[in-house]
This record gives C-alpha cells, sequence and structure tokens, in this order.
C-alpha cells in the first residue's frame, strides 16, 4: 500500500467547459467550492425537490470530483478500471428487506451463513437440505467464504479460475499518480461526511464550511424514536404545524424511514414555536421527542454527506483497488492517537445519528471494509477494542439493534479465524462476558442477581443488554480444531469471567414456601429464566469447546469446581448435622426441609459442573488423567444437595404443597422442565445426582434422598410395613405424601435408569434422539413441526431428527386438509418406557393409554415392563447397586405390604406400579449382566436372591417375592396383574408359574369366546326386528324406492318448457321451522315460510375487472353486459323458518347489539347495521330471508288448447305491448280488471323483504321497496347465481342435475319462483314497464347477456299475463322467448368470433358479413361448444321454475347428453334447424372461460423475490413491509401501512381492502408473501387468516416462515380456495372463523 502521500493539488472547477486544474491546497479549495454551492442545491425551501437537486448534485460536485479523481472524462477511466478490475470471489450481494436467503443445513458453518437466490440457485447446496428465511435487511450473501462453509463454498458463477489462484494485489494495475489522486479525494470526501454527519451544532458549519451569504432560513426537524407510537406522532403533528391529517401521516411515515424529518420551514422564531410544541405535547408520559431547529445550511450540508457516502460506495464498486485505497483512508489513525481514525470517529458516533445516516455508513463499510479480508480482520480489531463503548451506548440508545453498528458483529464474530484471533489477541470472550455483568447491577446481599424490583427503564436495558449474549453465541459457535497455549490462556479466563456471572446466578430468585395464606404479589421470575434461555446454547457451547481439548477440560473442571465449593461456603442457612439409620446403615447429614427454608431453582455452576463430569467420562480423562483430577477431593453429599433440593420442590409443587406460592412458581417449573430450558437445568440436575451417587454408598444416598423429601419418617420405623401411622394426619397430608412417595420412586428410576446421554452410558449420541422421538410417537404420531418442537435445538437450531428419523418412524403423506405424520414402526414399540424422564403427567398418561391400545389390538399381554437399558460408563457404573441395595429393597417391600392390605387410602396404584417398575428394571439388569458376564467374573448383582430373602428376625417379614405371589390374586388390582405375572414369569424357575399363566390365559380365550356368541345372537336379533318392521311397513317402503323413478308418463320424455311440458312431480310440500319446530303445509294463503339467505355482490365471474363502477343512483340493470364485470349472488344455508318466527328472532339480535354495542365498542362476526344474522340452526352468514317455493301449478297452469305459432304470437304480443303502452298513458290498469294478488299477506311482506335486500346489496345503495330497479335486481340475482353454479358444476366435472347439494336446489327454486311471483309485490304498470322495455328496446346486440335476457324477459311476463285475456298459454310464450334468444345468441356467437381476437363493435345499420368456413363438421362443433352453457342454465332455469323432473342421462356424466339436454328444453338436437333458417357460421368467442385464481410458482421463493423487489408505490422506492399479492387478479400491494392507507366512504382504510371493493366487489382473496399466509377479507371489518397452499416435503404449512423448510405448492388445496371462491363461500367461511375464533373479531382488518 502506498503510503501517506502529500504533493499539494489544488482545484477548480469551471462549470461551463469541465474542466480540472490542479491546485496548491486541494482540501482548501474542494471546502470552498462545497460551502458555495451546497446550500444553492440543497435545502432551498420548505418541500425538497431530489430529482433536480440530484441532478445539480452530479453536475456541480460530483463530477468535477470524478474527473480528477480518473485524470481524464470520467465515463473512459472509470470504464478501464472496471474492465482492468478482477472480481472478488466473495458475492458480497447485500439483502434488500424481504429478500429470500438460503442457509445449507448440512454444509453452512452456522445458521448465520446464507447465500442469496442467485447463488443458491447456482451451488451444490439446492440438492440438500436447506432452510429458506426472508431477510431483515443489511446481512450479505456469503458465497465465495471458505471459512462460511464446510464444502461448496462457491456457485458456479464465483468458482475461482484455476490461473489467477495466486491473487496478486489489486494496486498493481494503477499508477502512482492515480493512487495519490485517490487517496486525497477519499481522504477529503470522508472526512467531510464524517465531520457532518458527527456534528453537532444547530446553528453554525465545520470550519471551512461557513456559506458566504447566510439567511434566516431554519428547519424544524423532527428525529425519530422507538418510543412513541404513529398515533401520537400524527396527532402533535397536527397541533404543532397545523398540516392535516394525510401531510402529517407523510411526515410520520418518512421520521420512521429515514430517521428525520423537516416539518417546518422558516425563520428561528417560527420553527422554534413548532418545537416548543411538539415538546410539550410529547413530554407527559414519557421522554419527549427530539426535535431540532437546524439552520439550512448544516441540512444542506448533511443532505450532500449522505450523497458523498453514497458516491464513494459506488465508485469503489468499479475496482477493488480503490476498495484498498478507502479502506486505508477510512483506518488511518488521525492525529488523536488511538481510536481516532475515520471509522473509529463514525462508530463511536453511532447512536447519535439519524436513521438513515446510521444505514448509509453500514452499508458503506459492509462494501468495503467487510469486503476486503485484510481490512476487515483490521476493522474487527477495532471493533472489538470499542466494543465495551459502543454497546453501553447501544444500551442507552432506543433505536432497533438493526440500526446500530453493533449489528456488524454477525459479520466478524461468525468468522472461525477471526473469532479465535480476537479472543487470543482482544480478549474478546473476558471483554463481552465483562461488559454484560457490569450492565446487571441489581444484586442482593450475598451478591447474586435480583431482578425483582425492576423498573420499566431498567427492564427495557435488560432487554438490549441480552444482545451482548448472542454477540458470545457468535464467537463461540464454532469449535477450535487446534489449540494454541495463547488460546487456552485465554479461553480459560473467559471461562473466569462466566463463573463470577455464574456465582452471581446461582441460587437466584429463592422462594420460601407460603403457608396460612396466599402470596400477595406474584414474585418477578421471568426476568431470570429469560437470562437462563438465552445463556442455554452458550453453556453447551462452553462445554463443547472443553471437550476438544484434555488439558483445557481439567482445568475447567478444576475452577468450577472451585466455584461451587465457594457458592457452598455462602448457603449454610445454619443448617445442623444430624445422622440417619436404616436397615442397618447410618449417614451422616445436615438438617433441611425444602417445605421450610429457602431454595433456588437457579444453579448454573452445579449444572456445569454436572456437563464437564460427563465430558471426564465420555472423553475417558477420568481414567487416562485420574492424578491431574480432583476426584478424590469431592464431597459427594455436597454435590447433590442443591440439585436434590431443587428436584424436591418440584416434587412438592406437583403434591400441592406450595399452592399458596402462586402462579410464578408453577411457571418456573415448567420452564425447568420445558424442552427450552431442560437440557441444562432438569438434564444436568439429574446428572449430578447420578455423579454424586455413583461416588455414595446406594444405601446412604437414598436415605439423603428420603431425609429430602421427608418420608424418612416413613420408612425408617420399625414398623412401617404396617400402614403406617396416618390415622390421625388429615387427609391432605396423606395424599401429599403418597405423591412425594410416587415423585421419589420415579426419581429412583430416572437416577438408575438414565442411561442415554453419551458419557453417562455407553451410548452413541444419536441414540439420545431416538429414544426422544419414539418416546414422543408413542403418545401419537406426529407432525415434523410437532416433533421439532419436542426436541431440543442446538446453537445451530437443528434437533439431529433427520438422521435418525427414518429408523424409528414412517412418514404418512397428509390429504387436502391435516398434515403429514410420523407414525412409530412397529419393532420400535419394545423400547418403550412408561416412565422417560422428559414426559410430563399428561404426556405420561396419554402414553401408557395408546401403548395399552395397541398391545389390546394385537392382542399381546397388557404389561407394559420396563425396556433393556444400555450399561453405563465405568465412572458411573456403581449406580446399578442401588437397585439391590437394602434401603431400596426395604422401601419396596414397604409398598407391596400396604398394597397387600390396603386400607383408607394410605397407598396409592401409582406407587405400586412404579414399585413393580423397579423391580422388573432390577430383574433386567440381572439377566443382562449374566448374559454379558464371562465365566471367570462372578456376578456381583443377586437381585433375584435379594427379593427372594425374607426379613431377619424378629420381624421376620415377607419377602418382595412372596408378597408379589399374594398381590398376585387380589382382587383390588386387576388393572397391574399382567405386570406382576410379567415379573413372577422372569423370576421363575419351576413350571408351576407358568401353568398358572397358561391357565388364566386360557380362562380370559374362554371369556372372549363367549362374549363374541353373546353379540352375534344380538345382531341376529336385531336384524330379525328390522326384517320384520319391512314387512309390516311394506307400502311405505314402496313408495320411498319406486317415487324418483316414475316418469310423468310412461313413454313421453321429459320436457321442462313449452306447451309439451311434462307435469310437474310436486306433492303436498309439508316443513319444520327451526325456530318453533313447528309443521306447515306450503300454500299461497297460508303464514309465509322463509330461507335464511345472503346475498353478496361478486365479481367472480368477471371478465372486465377494470370496468368503472356505475353510479347507483342513476344506473338501469336491465340489460346485463356479457362480460358479466358485477353482479348480485345469493345463497343459502336452506334452514326453513316462520316469516314471523324470523322476525322476532332478527328483532331479538337487533336488540341484544344494540346493549352489547353500549358495554363494548367492537365488531362481530355481523353487521346487525346492515341487516346482517346468523342462521339459528348453522350460524351461517346470512343478510335477508328468501320465501320458500310457491307451487309452480300457482304460478303457471298447465294449458291444453291449441297455441299459436311464431308469427301469430308476434302478433298478438303486439296487440298487447300497444294496449300497455296506451293504457299507461292514460294510468288506467289493461284490461278490464285489475288482478288480485294469491299470495297471504305475510309472504306479500316477504318478498318485498327479499326484494328490498337484493336491491340495496346489488346497488350498493340505501333500500327503497318503491323504487322499480327492484325486480329487475332480483331477476339479475337469479340468473347470476344460475351461471355461477352451472360453471362450479362443469369446474368440478360434475353432472348438471343430481349433484347440488339439497341447500342450493332449494335456493334456486325459491330465486326463480320468487321471481316470477315478486311482480305481485311491486307496481305492475313499472314491471309491465320493464316487460315492454325487454322486447322492444334493442341495444347492440354483442352488450346484452342472453341467460340475464332470458331470465328477465320470463320472469316478467307474469305481470302481462296476469290481464291476458288472449288466451295465449304461459308455457308457448316461455318456449317462443326462449328460441328466439337462442338464436340471438347463436347471432352474438358469430359477431364475436373472428381469427384469434374479438371483431369491432359494428355500427348500427352496418352489415356483417360472416367469413366462409372450411368444414361442417367443425362448424358445428364450434355451436355446440359455444351454446352449450347457456343452454345448460336455461335447463337449470326452467327445471327450477316449472318443477318438471330431470331426465336421469341428465345425473351423470355420460355420452348422448346434447341430445337429452335439447329434447328437456324443446329444442331441435340440430340448432341450425331453428325456424328452418340455415345461418353460416365460422369459430365462437363462447363459451366463456371459467374464471380462475392466478397461477402461482411451484416453488415459494419465487414468489418471496418478487415481493422483495415490490416497492411502496407512495413511499418513494421504499420496500413495502408487508407485500401482499391479490390471488384474483395478481395485483401486488402494499398492506398494513400508512403510507397506502385511501379513503373509502369517508373511512381510511388499507390498501387491501380498498382492492377488494376495486376487484372482487367487496370480496378479496390475498396471500400475505412475508407471512406465507392466505387472507381472507369481506367488506371493512370482516376478515380471517386460511391456510395458504404452499407446504413443505411433511406436508405442513409455515405461516409466519419460521421453520424455513423449503415450501411448495400443493394444487389440490389450492383448488380447495378456488372452490371456496366460485361458490360465493369466501364470506361465509370469514363467519364461521370469527365465530370459532373471538380474537379474529378484534383485528381492525380495514387497516390491512
Amino acid at each position: 500500500m502506498v503510503a501517506v502521500w502529500s504533493p499539494a493539488y489544488r482545484l477548480t472547477y469551471v462549470c461551463s467547459s469541465f474542466k480540472i486544474q490542479l491546485l496548491t491546497d486541494l482540501y482548501k479549495e474542494v471546502y470552498q467550492h462545497l460551502a458555495r454551492y451546497v446550500p444553492k442545491i440543497y435545502c432551498l425551501g420548505p418541500n425538497l425537490n431530489p430529482q433536480s437537486e440530484d441532478l445539480l448534485a452530479q453536475l456541480l460536485l460530483q463530477a468535477p470530483l470524478e474527473w480528477y479523481l480518473c485524470g481524464e472524462d470520467p465515463s473512459t477511466g472509470l470504464a478501464k478500471l472496471e474492465q482492468n478490475n478482477q472480481p472478488s470471489q466473495l458475492c458480497g450481494h447485500v439483502f434488500r428487506v424481504g429478500e429470500p436467503t438460503y442457509s445449507c443445513r448440512e454444509c453452512a458453518a452456522d445458521p448465520t451463513c446464507v447465500l442469496c437466490m442467485q447463488c443458491f440457485l447456482g451451488s451444490v447446496h439446492k440438492e440438500h437440505r436447506y432452510r429458506m428465511t426472508t431477510s431483515g435487511g443489511g446481512g450479505f450473501c456469503d458465497c465465495g467464504d471458505t471459512e462460511a462453509w464446510k464444502k461448496g463454498p462457491y456457485c458456479q458463477k464465483h468458482e475461482p479460475n484455476i490461473s489467477d489462484s495466486c491473487q496478486e494485489d489489486p494496486l498493481a494495475h494503477l499508477s502512482t499518480d492515480m493512487i495519490a489522486r485517490c487517496y486525497n479525494v477519499f481522504a477529503i470526501v470522508l472526512k467531510y461526511a464524517v465531520d457532518m454527519l458527527t456534528w453537532d451544532k444547530e446553528d453554525e458549519l465545520p470550519p471551512g464550511l461557513e456559506p458566504p451569504d447566510r439567511g434566516d432560513t431554519y428547519y424544524c426537524m423532527l428525529f425519530n424514536d422507538e418510543v412513541h407510537t404513529y398515533e401520537q406522532v400524527i396527532y402533535t403533528l397536527q397541533k404543532a404545524v397545523n398540516c392535516t391529517q394525510k401531510e402529517a401521516v407523510s411526515f410520520a411515515t418518512t421520521v420512521d424511514r429515514d430517521g428525520r424529518k423537516s416539518v417546518r420551514f422558516g425563520d428561528f422564531a417560527f420553527c422554534e414555536q413548532a418545537k416548543s410544541v411538539i415538546v410539550r405535547n410529547t413530554s407527559r408520559q414519557s421522554k419527549p421527542l427530539r426535535v431540532q431547529v437546524m439552520h439550512s445550511s448544516v441540512v444542506a450540508h448533511q443532505c450532500f454527506a449522505l450523497k458523498a457516502l453514497h458516491w464513494l460506495g459506488h465508485v469503489i464498486g468499479y475496482s477493488d483497488a480503490l476498495r484498498r485505497i478507502l479502506c486505508q483512508v477510512g483506518l488511518e489513525r488521525g492525529p488523536e492517537g488511538e481510536n481516532s481514525s475515520l471509522v473509529d470517529t463514525l462508530m463511536l458516533c453511532d447512536s447519535k445519528m439519524w436513521k438513515g445516516a446510521r444505514n448509509v455508513y453500514h452499508q458503506l463499510f459492509m462494501s468495503s471494509l467487510l469486503m476486503d479480508l485484510k481490512y476487515k480482520k483490521l476493522f474487527a480489531i477495532q471493533f472489538a477494542k470499542n466494543y465495551e463503548r459502543l454497546q453501553s451506548d447501544y444500551v442507552k440508545d432506543d433505536h432497533d439493534r438493526e440500526f446500530s453498528v453493533t449489528d456488524l458483529s454477525v459479520q466478524m464474530f461468525t468468522v472461525p479465524s477471526l473469532a479465535r484471533m480476537l479472543i487470543t489477541e482482544e480478549n474478546l470472550m473476558t471483554t463481552i462476558i465483562r461488559t454484560f455483568v457490569d450492565h446487571l447491577r441489581h444484586r442482593d446481599l450475598q451478591g447474586r442477581f435480583q431482578f425483582e424490583r425492576y423498573t420499566a427503564q431498567q427492564a427495557f436495558k435488560f432487554r438490549r443488554v441480552q444482545s451482548l449474549i448472542g454477540d458470545l453465541k457468535y464467537v463461540l459457535i464454532s469449535r477450535p480444531t487446534e489449540w494454541s497455549d495463547q488460546l487456552r490462556e485465554k479461553f480459560l479466563e473467559g471461562l473466569d469471567t462466566f463463573l463470577e456471572l455464574f456465582k452471581c446466578m446461582q441460587g437466584m430468585d429463592p422462594v420460601v414456601r407460603q403457608v396460612g395464606q396466599h402470596i400477595e404479589m406474584e414474585p418477578e421470575w421471568e426476568a431470570a429464566f429469560t437470562l437462563q434461555m438465552k445463556l442455554t446454547h452458550i453453556i453447551s457451547m462452553m462445554q463443547e469447546w472443553c471437550a476438544t481439548d484434555e488439558r483445557v477440560l481439567i482445568e475447567a473442571y478444576k475452577k468450577c469446581l472451585t466455584a461451587l465449593t465457594h457458592c457452598h461456603s455462602g448457603f449454610t442457612d445454619g443448617e445442623q448435622p444430624i445422622t440417619l439409620s436404616m436397615c442397618g446403615h447410618s449417614v451422616d447429614t445436615i438438617r433441611y426441609c425444602v417445605s421450610q427454608e429457602k431454595v433456588s431453582i437457579h444453579l448454573p455452576v452445579s449444572r456445569l459442573l454436572a456437563g464437564l463430569h460427563v465430558l471426564l467420562s465420555k472423553m475417558e480423562v477420568a481414567y487416562r488423567f485420574p492424578e491431574q483430577l480432583p476426584l478424590s477431593e469431592l464431597s459427594p453429599p455436597m454435590l447433590i444437595e442443591h440439585p436434590l433440593r431443587c428436584l424436591v420442590l418440584c416434587a412438592q409443587v406437583h403434591a400441592g404443597m406450595w399452592r399458596r406460592n402462586g402462579f410464578s412458581l408453577v411457571n418456573q417449573i415448567y420452564y425447568y422442565h420445558n424442552v427450552k430450558c431442560r437440557v441444562e437445568m432438569f438434564d444436568k440436575d439429574l446428572i449430578m445426582l447420578q455423579a454424586g451417587a455413583s461416588m455414595m454408598d446406594p444405601n446412604h444416598f437414598l436415605m439423603i434422598v428420603l431425609s429430602r423429601f421427608e418420608l424418612y419418617h416413613i420408612f425408617s420405623s420399625a414398623d412401617c410395613r404396617k400402614s403406617y401411622n396416618r390415622e390421625n394426619t388429615n387427609k391432605d397430608v396423606v395424599q401429599q405424601n403418597n405423591t412425594l412417595i410416587e415423585e421419589m420412586l420415579h426419581l429412583i428410576m430416572m437416577v438408575v435408569g438414565e442411561r442415554f446421554e453419551a458419557g453417562v452410558g455407553q451410548v452413541e449420541g444419536c441414540d439420545e434422539i431416538k429414544r426422544e422421538i419414539i418416546h414422543q410417537l408413542c403418545i401419537r404420531p406426529m407432525a415434523h413441526s410437532e416433533l421439532v418442537k419436542a426436541l431440543p435445538e442446538n446453537e445451530n437450531k437443528e434437533t439431529g431428527m433427520e438422521r435418525v428419523i427414518d429408523s424409528v418412524a414412517s412418514f404418512k403423506k397428509p390429504g387436502v386438509t391435516g398434515r403429514g405424520l410420523y407414525e412409530l414402526r412397529p419393532e420400535c414399540a419394545k423400547q418403550f418406557n412408561l416412565y422417560f424422564h422428559h414426559y410430563s403427567r399428561a404426556d405420561q398418561s396419554k402414553a401408557e393409554e395408546a401403548q395399552r391400545k395397541l398391545k389390546r389390538q394385537n392382542g399381546e399381554d397388557m404389561a407394559l415392563p420396563p425396556p433393556m437399558l444400555p450399561p453405563f460408563s465405568p465412572l458411573f457404573a456403581s449406580l446399578v447397586n442401588i437397585l439391590q441395595c437394602d434401603v431400596l429393597l426395604g422401601m419396596l417391600g414397604a409398598v407391596l405390604q400396604w398394597a397387600v392390605e390396603p386400607s383408607g387410602g394410605h397407598w396409592s396404584e401409582s406407587m405400586l406400579q412404579r414399585v413393580l417398575h423397579l423391580i422388573g428394571m432390577g430383574l433386567l439388569e440381572e439377566q443382562q449382566q449374566l448374559k454379558n458376564s464371562s465365566e471367570d467374573h462372578d456376578v456381583s448383582f443377586n437381585f433375584t436372591l435379594k427379593i427372594s430373602r425374607p426379613g431377619e428376625a424378629p420381624s421376620n417379614t415377607a419377602s418382595v417375592l412372596a408378597l408379589l405371589e399374594n398381590l398376585q390374586n387380589a382382587p383390588h388390582l386387576e388393572v397391574h396383574k399382567d405386570m406382576i405375572r410379567w415379573i413372577l414369569k422372569l423370576t421363575a424357575s419351576t413350571y408351576t408359574v407358568t401353568m398358572v399363566c397358561d391357565k388364566d390365559k386360557a380362562e380370559r380365550k374362554r371369556k372372549a369366546e363367549m362374549a363374541r356368541l353373546r353379540r352375534e345372537k344380538i345382531m341376529a336379533q336385531m336384524s330379525e326386528m328390522q326384517r320384520h318392521f319391512i314387512n309390516e311397513n311394506k307400502e311405505l317402503f314402496q313408495q320411498t324406492h319406486t317415487h324418483p323413478t316414475t316418469p310423468t308418463s310412461s313413454d313421453a320424455a321429459l320436457v321442462c318448457v313449452g306447451p309439451r311440458r311434462s307435469r310437474p312431480r310436486e306433492k303436498r310440500q309439508v316443513v319444520t321451522c327451526i325456530l318453533c319446530q313447528e309443521e306447515q303445509e306450503i300454500r299461497a294463503d297460508s303464514k309465509a315460510m322463509v330461507l335464511a339467505a345472503f346475498v353478496q355482490r361478486s365479481t367472480v365471474m368477471s371478465k372486465n375487472r377494470k370496468r368503472p363502477p356505475h353510479d347507483p343512483e342513476h344506473y338501469d340493470p336491465l340489460f346485463m353486459h356479457p362480460d358479466l364485470s358485477f353482479g348480485t349472488h345469493t345463497g343459502s344455508c336452506g334452514h326453513i323458518m316462520h316469516s314471523h318466527c324470523w322476525q322476532r328472532y332478527f328483532e331479538a339480535v337487533q336488540a341484544k347489539e344494540q346493549r352489547r354495542q353500549q358495554r363494548l365498542r367492537v365488531h362481530t362476526s355481523y353487521d346487525v347495521g346492515n341487516g346482517e344474522f346468523l342462521c339459528p340452526l348453522c350460524e351461517c352468514l346470512s343478510n335477508t330471508v328468501i320465501p320458500l317455493p310457491l307451487t309452480s301449478r300457482l304460478l303457471f297452469p298447465l294449458s291444453s288448447c291449441e297455441q299459436p305459432g311464431l308469427g301469430q304470437w308476434l302478433k298478438i304480443s303486439g296487440q298487447q305491448i300497444k294496449a300497455m303502452h296506451s293504457a299507461h298513458r292514460k294510468l288506467q290498469p289493461v284490461g278490464e280488471f285489475l288482478p288480485t294478488s294469491p299470495y297471504s299477506s305475510t309472504i306479500k311482506e316477504m318478498l318485498t323483504t327479499f326484494g328490498t335486500a337484493t336491491y340495496k346489496v346489488g346497488l350498493k345503495v340505501h333500500p327503497n321497496e318503491q323504487d322499480p330497479r327492484v325486480p329487475i335486481m332480483c331477476w339479475g340475482s337469479c340468473a347470476y347465481t344460475i351461471q355461477s353454479i352451472e360453471r362450479l358444476l362443469v369446474d368440478e366435472e360434475k353432472p348438471l342435475f343430481g349433484s347440488l347439494p339439497c341447500r342450493q336446489d332449494d335456493c334456486l327454486s325459491s330465486l326463480a319462483r320468487f321471481g316470477s311471483a315478486c311482480w305481485t309485490a311491486a307496481s305492475q304498470p313499472s314491471v309491465q314497464g320493464h316487460y315492454i322495455r325487454l322486447v322492444e328496446t334493442s341495444p347492440c346486440i354483442l352488450d346484452i347477456d342472453m341467460l340475464h335476457l332470458l331470465v328477465s324477459v320470463v320472469l316478467s311476463y307474469g305481470s302481462v299475463h296476469s290481464q291476458d285475456s288472449s288466451g295465449l298459454s304461459v308455457d308457448a310464450v316461455q318456449l317462443h322467448f326462449f328460441h328466439i334468444i337462442t338464436v340471438a345468441h347463436m347471432v352474438q356467437m358469430l359477431l364475436t368470433s373472428g381469427p384469434g381476437k374479438e371483431r369491432e363493435h359494428p355500427t348500427p345499420g352496418q352489415c356483417v358479413s360472416l367469413p366462409e368456413v372450411a368444414s361442417g363438421w367443425h362448424l358445428w362443433r364450434c355451436v355446440k361448444t359455444g351454446i352449450l352453457p347457456y343452454l345448460r342454465g336455461a335447463a337449470l332455469f326452467f327445471h327450477h321454475l316449472n318443477g318438471v323432473p330431470t331426465p336421469p342421462e341428465l345425473h351423470a356424466l355420460c355420452p348422448g347428453q346434447w341430445e337429452v339436454l335439447c329434447g328437456y328444453l324443446s329444442l331441435p338436437s340440430n340448432l341450425l334447424q331453428l325456424y328452418h333458417k340455415s345461418l353460416s357460421l365460422s369459430c365462437c368467442a363462447f363459451p366463456r372461460e371459467s374464471n380462475s385464481l392466478i397461477d402461482l410458482p411451484d416453488d415459494y421463493s419465487a414468489l418471496i423475490n418478487q415481493a422483495s423487489s415490490f416497492t411502496c408505490p407512495k413511499s418513494g422506492g421504499d420496500k413495502s413491509r408487508a407485500p401482499t399479492l391479490c390471488l384474483v387478479c395478481g395485483s401486488m400491494l402494499c398492506s398494513q401501512s400508512y403510507c397506502c392507507q385511501t379513503e373509502l366512504d369517508g373511512e381510511d382504510v388499507g390498501a387491501c381492502t380498498a382492492h377488494t371493493f376495486a376487484c372482487g366487489a367487496g370480496v378479496g382473496i390475498f396471500l400475505r408473501v412475508r407471512e406465507s399466509q392466505v387472507l381472507f377479507l369481506s367488506g371493512k371489518t370482516k376478515g380471517c387468516f386460511y391456510a395458504p397452499p404452499y407446504l413443505d416435503d411433511y406436508g405442513e404449512t409455515d405461516q409466519g416462515l419460521r421453520r424455513g423448510n423449503p415450501l411448495h405448492l400443493c394444487r389440490q388445496r389450492y383448488r380447495k380456495i378456488q372452490k371456496l371462491w366460485r361458490q360465493h363461500s369466501v364470506t361465509e367461511e370469514i363467519g364461521h372463523a370469527q365465530e370459532a375464533n373471538q380474537t379474529l373479531v378484534g383485528i381492525d382488518w380495514q387497516h390491512l
């Protein structure tokens, strides 16, 4: 690197000619130039203009620097630099917020090593098990970093070239002159930028930058903090600067994004006044918002300083040589000596800068210092030197860590070589721990941490201090393979500091049992557990580091033992020595009662020692270097004392002795056993007990255990085998003692039986994880995510499950719902241990039930014996002697004796079950030792001998075996007999026991056979009774079976429209009201019966989503456009009520809602003000009721006389229309009489109710039953609903008839018949007017949807027919209309057809010529395909209107349906024969294709990538925080943000809500890309989340992308979402979700 150059240069700049001359004092000239021009370019008024500012800055400020730098035209010079540059092998791509990142679970050195999408796709890792997450922004891609990857460090793009393996110095390509120029420019620009960004004076500038002319212009600058909310800032700004809410929202958004924003521009007094208002308004509850009144020239220079840093980052991108020069400039020491470089200055002033400035210089550091390995090391050293001060600044600051320079620690500390270097040279490990301990100053008198009286400020500080633990984790995350003496020394020094931290934690938050009254205030316990959880991985990593070097392990063990001894000396608590005697053994211990003294659950020093003790065994250090270890100095009672107290505390809490201590203790016990903490808490306590017990006489160990459990008095008395004297004690104490005995027996089982930790037992590391998985799957089959949650994670967030899962479980794939499940392989069931140490009580009982059920199904013995266990390691081998020691055998005998002679609750079955389990463990241990022993060695384990030996005189108690044989036949122990039998079978050497077992089995078999015969006899009796009933009621069954297949007449084909219409099969219809349970026949003159219905606007079938919405007040909906841009859909749940019952129910709902609103103002899942309610039976969302279908005979009686042909009918129709015209002009009724309505008043009322609801919802207007558009909207809803159902049937490949659910069938019948009756409730002249317009008015034929026209004409004709005396039958009219509209539809198909696109609309009077077609067959096929949806819709309409049965051929998908459909509709099979006109046709644009949701990519990361490049449309290129994809139209939206809120009906709503009204008529389906979550919205106040269609390889969704498994599209699940949308069931789904989960109701959906 070139030394510091000092040739004098001067710079002048002539704007017109871009000439650069070298001048003597470059520094001074540059500053003068900046002083002159920067204030003229930047900050000239209240509204900044970034485009013109950037352009002028480029011309006047950056261009001269670039000219000087290159010595020629920058475009040429920089291009040359780029051409000569050797690209770095490091990718260095800086991640945007929300961009996908990939980490290989198999090859990454740690989870922080990630790849960008491009590098990942070109790497070997895409074939491995990888994790996919979204970046929070700020990190960079590690491709090319060999220390980050165990293998495959390069992608194809960054693969190093063999030729340039010896990397030459990048500066070699530059001339000395160029290097000097670069150095000077970089030094001046960086110094300028650092000075300005760290400048703290508001009214003056650094020397040399004073402006020539200084005006009185100031900015009131508002700075961001993380204390005040958006709402507080918006409210304050509105008051302070008199702006609108929209402007205040814009200010608040910019302040949050950039860290500061000027909110007022003017003279000093004007800005100072705004500042005082802001400070006054925000200082009431917390510290005020930071506001500064800054001179405009200061702000201008700060703006350019940011621009200058951007420019430096841009320029060094051209060449690695320039990057090196900038790094040299930045790290060069200043005149003040140490820590005075420009980089140091920026770091140390980090917390004083605003967010935008921090982001810019962090980015520069990442693209310069961190991309050059040499300077990365130098920067890491400076970072470590300043570490303590940087962390202190961060703790005092309130910005999130991602905006702090301390966040860069991850980029350096995770590099193994750098981490080792910083530990040895800068003592980093000690520095981090000491800094951490210094910040936690609250201690008690013994020096332990005290979190009890934490203020909010201290709690905030504690949360921030935890980031230091993260840094320590980074430093330790990769274990050293080679140790130097210096590394050993510094690591052990760090361990000393770590033990100092542990001493402050040992015994913290002690608890004392509350007796008498309940604790008044719940103590603070969460802080201590948070600390424990954060340190869990650190403790494990410390042990792993120790395990890699024997010398370090021995020293660490000694240090930890010294620390523990020191802690014990401070824990005396006045404990008195006592002697315990039992079964001929005695031991000295201390008097201590957990239920009376202080006890703490936090014992990190003891637990670390336990971990190191296991490592001595695992690494075989204890056997190879025993002389170096202080094992002989160990005091086993001291080792076990505190862990034993902790386990006794848990037992007493389970026994209900600590109830008065409240929930804080219950929560502590929960976390002590929880998977997040147990590895370094519960598991280590157990290991410490095992370590202590292995060095003690087992009798002594058990007596101390009995003493601490406070059960010694029960088992030590001479007559303990008699039911111990508890007559005088109360039931609670008896119950507590029973539970304590159970817990103590369980503890003994765990001490002897838990051998799956490598070092305790002779096992491999994967055996432990296998056992965990087996025991989880013994409870029930589990999904992958459930198993992962149940297993402890290591520091790399891995459980190790994938290595072993296939050997113990088989995977069952999921269906359309649910998740993939792992099921235990049958051969692994024999490893089940009922008393597995990680089972909670609930888990244990579920596992027991599941395993017994499995054994019952397999016809096996119901016993659940203990499994075979691996042998202990030599250091722990003596633990098996606990099973055969006198004290334990005495305890077992006592419990068995109590079971033989049970007396009122003095023992429990659980106690006996544990005793049997222990005996089983002893027998299996003996069996295993006999099997493994060689002939020379005598087996010292004689369990069978000891359990068969009776007690000595004088008591002469029965042996354990004898007691078991007594219990075998005890009637009260039926459930344990199999287990007792299994034990006796194992011990017996004679046949007698076997014979007894066989006899019992034979007895059981005989009983089972008798039960089977009895069941068969009962079934035979039942089927005989069934036959008898059918014979007696033969007529009833015949009617039932024959009814559907009987045709209307023996030979006639079924026809649904026209004079030859088949007779409807309508019998008397009797229905039951779901509210009053009364039955009623449906008749025109009876009370109305109604169906709950839901009417909604819909765009599901829209072919034009860009059509602007109509003006509801003036829109004429008579003719529907074929693009179906908006429609009105009606659905029903099919539940029937009396109209008056429904009215009463709805009034009650309204009254309840009014009362509820007065109490709590939150939304419900339905809006009563909008007429919504839940169906009383199924709670389906409804907003109106629809009268039940009236009989078709009443509407359209069958005609018998001859009907006129088309010509005659047209004449009659013309006369009718003329008569109606003249009558309407004279305001007289048509004909001689006014028709009387055939319906009762309640039916008429319900006709009006439904009509008004459809009108209100469909047009989005206020209800008005007099509006003439009411019937039109009802006809339109009928047609639209029929069209959507017809499309749904096609899409699901279902037949036209017979496949619809009853509720849709009833809804269609009601709609069709309501439409034909609605004229009776409306103004007859207006309905007749609609009919006239439908028949006479002729809009362009291309602008009419023909099914809507058919439905409207047929249904409006009722009003004309009611006054018709011409003798025309309705059937004939229906048929003529149908035929004419069918022909019109064929013409419409012609006009819209053409070579690939729609034709232009013809002008009136223009003749359209139809192109010739090549083949008649092709023509006919196109016609059939195009017209089929229309004909199917017409068939559905006429079937439900006229009630004619459907042909059986249309009930299945079979060939020949065209002919049947045409016959059913009175059409010729060849439609070209209609009216004997032959038309020349060409290829059809019809049928309309069904709409579907957008196509999604198979790989979810493609979506994340798309979303990460999406910028908020309103925030000037800012990345959207919650990009959300509309699944209906594919638009990407910026959801859940203030920036994109818009006003809708006078209310601010989020982007998604606004989009639903433009795209989906108020209903929307969205995919929240960053959360992998589907969002359903309906209206402004209703919404719910729905499972996404993306699944991982284990068949599970990953909402929130927490697990990071690769996600792929599941097409079946996406089809399910699509089906909900096509069925118009999204609103219904939301209603059900909100009823099921009340928390959804409280979400402000309108802001999404």
